[in-house]
């Protein structure tokens, strides 16, 4: 069971919202709704939830716009976006204004629980505390921020999470297929220059000298690791 996280589920439809009260209630979430993206956004502010499941085609506002205003305001709230819409570059917008996890319609309620919790434990930095530091950098956990010789630097929502997930894993190499389902989602169809592309932008922002990193490393043919 759950220990009473409160999920907000922004859906226009109500048979789907009823199913999903009935299944994360029975999961022992506290489950609040909104049928449209402006009442959606209302109660994110007035209620501050655990989690927001979004749905994109919303009256009103929809779903990307009320990704992107709560992302502005808030960049710790986990967001899984619900929708019919399964092209690529609808995905891959809602990656990149912040979602966390994307599921399209129609889903399997398990499944759509299952990625709740996943998403939640994500939110809370297991076993790191508030804070961690190695080196040169300090990274404030629910504050989202990275700073380097005690200097802010600037690092996006998806640079974050990355560096939470390598730090959450250090000692251990992880492969690119496991980044990207943990970071970006199993449902997106990314590659690995990807992966390559990221780390190398969070070496430019944290090594001393990315051309010779000695806190992200790479391992050869598998994947990286967070230095030991």
């Amino acid at each position: 069971m759950s220990d009473g996280s409160l999920i907000l589920v922004i859906e226009d439809d109500p048979a789907i919202r009823l199913g999903l009260r009935k299944s994360l209630g029975f999961e022992g979430y506290e489950v609040h709704e909104a049928a449209d993206g402006e009442r959606g956004l209302e109660m994110v502010f007035e209620r501050r939830p655990d989690l927001v499941v979004l749905d994109l085609m919303l009256p009103r506002v929809n779903g990307f716009e009320v990704c992107r205003t709560i992302r502005k305001h808030d960049p710790s709230i986990p967001i899984l976006i619900l929708s019919a819409k399964d092209q690529e570059g609808d995905k891959l917008m809602g990656f990149d204004l912040g979602a966390d996890d994307y599921v399209t319609k129609p889903f399997s309620t398990r499944e759509l629980v299952a990625r709740v919790k996943a998403a939640l434990r994500r939110a809370t930095p297991g076993g790191e505390g508030s804070s961690f530091e190695f080196r040169q950098m300090q990274v404030d956990f629910p504050g989202q921020r990275v700073l380097v010789d005690g200097q802010p630097v600037d690092v996006s929502n998806r640079e974050f999470r990355l560096l939470r997930f390598l730090i959450e894993n250090r000692g251990r190499v992880v492969s690119r297929d496991q980044i990207l389902n943990k970071v970006w989602g199993y449902d997106y169809e990314g590659t690995a220059r990807t992966i390559d592309n990221f780390i190398n932008k969070l070496r430019g922002k944290i090594e001393r000298d990315p051309q010779v990193p000695e806190i992200i490393l790479t391992v050869r043919g598998v994947g990286y690791k967070f230095a030991d």
